[in-house]
């Protein structure tokens, strides 16, 4: 098992998936990947920025149908979020590029603007930018931080088997350790009815 043929192999797909449930993290790694020459640089700009996009979108439009019904669940934090809904009705432009910038609003961020009920033609082309900017971003921040891990990548392809082989003996352990415990407490059961 080769770590760095399976990033090159599977690489893109993981940084568009990854990119629709969590940004930063799997950005950097993109970036480091193409500094390591795993992959390409634009293209793992073009791949995150699809998962961004496609994330916020998502959030969007379910803030669209179903924003109000989920607020009301959050009274606690009523002043924020009308204190943000006022914020995008001022600067809606601002607001969608800017909020997944913003610590702490990459989710519920697109999910306020979808309450907002800013139009969806406004929404699209200002996602789209926003994941293209944060994409070019992030990953460049990772390919910069590519040259401080990079030799740390390389000896950790040599560790992964013994880890997984770690791992394994592990859990067999508890597994085994589980099955006997119960077969004991199986048996006894039946002796008790016995």
């Amino acid at each position: 098992m080769d770590i760095n043929h399976l990033i090159s192999e599977y690489g893109y797909a993981a940084l568009v998936i990854g990119s629709v449930a969590e940004g930063e993290t799997i950005t950097l790694l993109g970036g480091v990947a193409a500094h390591q020459g795993l992959l390409r640089f634009p293209l793992v700009v073009l791949a995150v920025a699809l998962g961004g996009m496609i994330g916020d979108q998502l959030l969007y439009l379910v803030g669209r149908r179903y924003g109000t019904k989920i607020l009301r669940r959050f009274s606690r934090h009523r002043e924020k979020i009308h204190q943000a809904q006022t914020l995008i009705r001022r600067h809606p432009y601002l607001f969608v590029i800017g909020s997944r910038f913003m610590y702490g609003f990459r989710i519920i961020g697109p999910l306020l603007i979808g309450t907002s009920r800013l139009r969806p033609k406004i929404f699209l082309p200002l996602n789209i930018i926003g994941a293209i900017v944060w994409a070019l971003l992030f990953t460049t921040l990772g390919y910069v931080g590519g040259e401080v891990i990079g030799p740390w990548l390389h000896q950790f392809d040599q560790h992964v088997k013994r880890w997984i082989w770690l791992i394994l003996a592990i859990a067999l352990v508890f597994c085994l350790r589980w099955w006997f415990r119960h077969r004991r407490k199986k048996r006894q059961r039946n002796a008790s009815e016995d």
